[in-house]
Order: structure tokens, then sequence, then C-alpha cells
């Protein structure tokens, strides 16, 4: 049986922004793969993208562009630009986001520094395998540290004060702040290399949705069964997820069923199955891909 956040063990409690937040062992996971997703970005960077003098999104193009010019580690110009905007987003924004996007862009900015000398022992001089192989790599560090709900901070920080005071999309800003960086790849370098930030941008894009999305694939699970209060009872105890009890009847009224409607996730799905099976071996089990999930304060609505 899953056990519940509230029943995790406590780590150690730390304060952050005057609140005291309790850290639990999954935050601990979290900070470990958001630092690994950090190394893996900070290395592709060094080893592909800036010795050919490619650039990436976000403020990690603009400390890259900074570093081609002053010869300064963009490691330090992430943490210089990023920090002012740390400050004035946290008054703004999800408060764990702000956190954990601070320990990304911290261990991002270490391991940029950390790993400049990279090419002392690894050089590729292709541009073509360079360009493919950054954007591939680069792309799996980003994954994961959105896939544990973190990110570059800079232009997500940005975009989000723009379009709280401005309200404009927030698609529109991003892609008015990218495109920036990526056509000023022309005044530091020449249009080929503008063209091959576009492909690595574009293939690294592809990159960070498959991981995303792939990690958090979801199924739209749909019960009939005349023990709803049993099968409720035991998808909250093995995923934690509220579900929600609909009614129905056949044609005929004798044969009213009702149905329990949940969303999980397919490790979760692979272990209800025998469950339910146990609770009401009548039970009628539909399984449909869920395209998109979003919201968590439905169900109470609902109930």
């Amino acid at each position: 049986m899953r056990p519940e956040s509230g029943n995790l063990p406590i780590i150690w409690n730390y304060s952050f922004g005057g609140k005291e937040v309790i850290m639990k062992k999954v935050d601990i996971l979290k900070i470990i793969k958001i630092i690994l997703g950090s190394l893996v970005y900070a290395t592709a960077i060094n080893v592909f993208i800036a010795p050919h003098k490619l650039l990436s999104g976000g403020i990690a193009g603009i400390s890259l562009i900074l570093q081609y010019v002053t010869s300064i580690s963009a490691g330090y110009w992430i943490f210089i630009i990023n920090l002012p905007l740390f400050l004035i987003g946290y008054k703004l924004i999800n408060k764990e986001f702000i956190f954990l996007s601070f320990i990304g862009m911290v261990s991002m900015s270490l391991f940029l520094i950390l790993t400049k000398n990279i090419l002392q022992y690894i050089k590729v001089d292709d541009l073509v395998i360079s360009t493919l192989f950054g954007a591939v790599i680069s792309g799996v560090g980003m994954g994961i540290i959105f896939k544990e709900g973190a990110s570059q901070g800079g232009t997500d920080i940005i975009a989000f004060i723009i379009k709280k005071k401005k309200g404009i999309k927030l698609s529109k800003l991003y892609f008015i702040l990218n495109t920036s960086i990526i056509l000023s790849e022309v005044f530091i370098a020449d249009l080929k290399l503008t063209l091959y930030t576009v492909l690595s941008m574009y293939i690294k894009s592809i990159v960070i949705d498959k991981i995303v999305n792939n990690s958090n694939k979801k199924k739209v699970l749909m019960i009939v069964t005349s023990k709803e209060k049993e099968i409720s009872r035991c998808i909250l105890e093995y995923t934690g997820n509220e579900n929600i009890i609909l009614y129905g009847e056949r044609e005929e009224p004798s044969l009213r069923r009702n149905v329990i409607y949940c969303t999980v996730d397919e490790e979760e799905l692979n272990k209800l199955k025998g469950q339910i099976a146990n609770i009401d071996v009548k039970a009628q089990m539909s399984i449909l891909e869920a395209i998109d999930v979003r919201g968590k304060e439905w169900f109470n609505l609902a109930i």
C-alpha cells in the first residue's frame, strides 16, 4: 500500500520565506533528481554547445552569450541574472516551485563552472554531431528537472511577471523571449550557427516533451460495480487518489449500478486490477488514455 504524503518520514525541518517547511523523503528524492538533471545539462552545454558557440534557450542562452563575450563561465552569469529574478518571483509564484527551481539554478550554475574545462578530456569537433548530441543530452537534463516540478527560473519568472502585469499569454511571451535570444546569435557568430541553434532547440524541446509527458502518462479508469464504497476505499488506499462515484442505470431499473471514475498511472493500474477483481468479480472496468489531466480540487467540488 502506498503511504499518503502526510505519513512520509520527516528528514528535517527548514524555514523558507519565514515559514516552517517539513522536508520529507519525497522532497529529498526530488532534489537529488534535479541536481542530477543539472549535471547532465551542464555537461552537454560544455561538451557540445559552448565549444561551437551555439546557444540555448532562456537565461542559459543569455549567459552563454555573455560567456562568449567576456570569457567568464556561464555558470556565474546564470546565478547573477537569476538571483534578483528569484527574489521578485518569490512573492508572485508558488513557493515550492520557486524553492525547487532555486535548487536547480544553483546546481546548474555550479556544474557549468566545474565542467567548463571538460574539453581537456572530451572534445567533439563535428558541428552536426555536437548539435544533435548537445540537443538530446541537454534535453534529457532539462526533462528531468521539469519532470520534478522545477525549472531553469529566468525566463519562466520573467514571463510570469509580465503575464500578471500585462495579461499576455505565456506561450507568446516564451516565443518572444527565446526568439530574441536566438536572433542575437547572428551578432556574435553568423547565420549558419543561428540555424544550428534553432535546430538544436527544436530537438531539445521534443526530448523534453517526451520525458515529461511519457513519465506522467495517466489512464482514465471507469468501473461499473455494485460495491462502489469498497472499491473507492481500495483506490484511495493504493494510489492516494480521490475518485468520484457516478450513478447510472440500464434500461431495467432493477439493474442499477454505480460507476467509479478516477485517473491513475500505469503502475497503479496494474496493482488495482487484481484488487478490484477480489472485491467484485462482476465489476466491469473501462480503461482509457488520458490526454490531459489538470486540477486537484475538482473532485472535492464535484462530490
